[in-house]
């Protein structure tokens, strides 16, 4: 049985940027969103699967789900306090 996909408060498309722009962009969008909210951004830069967790773990956010769909990366982020 597939589980249910994670659901998130705003999305921000960066497919075509390349880094370190999905980062930069996504670290603006999470600075004007409320604690705890979800961030789903879509990128399809292979380096995002690397740049956006370690973002997170520098920025104390947390990284919740990174997955492949082709050639499009989706990645979740909860905005830390």
């Amino acid at each position: 049985m597939k589980e249910p996909a994670m659901e998130w408060d705003e999305e921000l498309d960066c497919e075509g940027l390349l880094c370190p722009l999905p980062v930069l962009r996504a670290r603006k969008r999470l600075m004007a969103m409320a604690p705890g909210a979800v961030l789903r951004v879509r990128a399809t830069d292979g380096m995002a699967a690397v740049d956006l967790p370690h973002f997170c773990a520098e920025a104390g956010h947390d990284f919740l789900e990174g997955r492949q769909e082709g050639g499009l990366g989706l990645y979740l982020i909860r905005r830390g306090g």
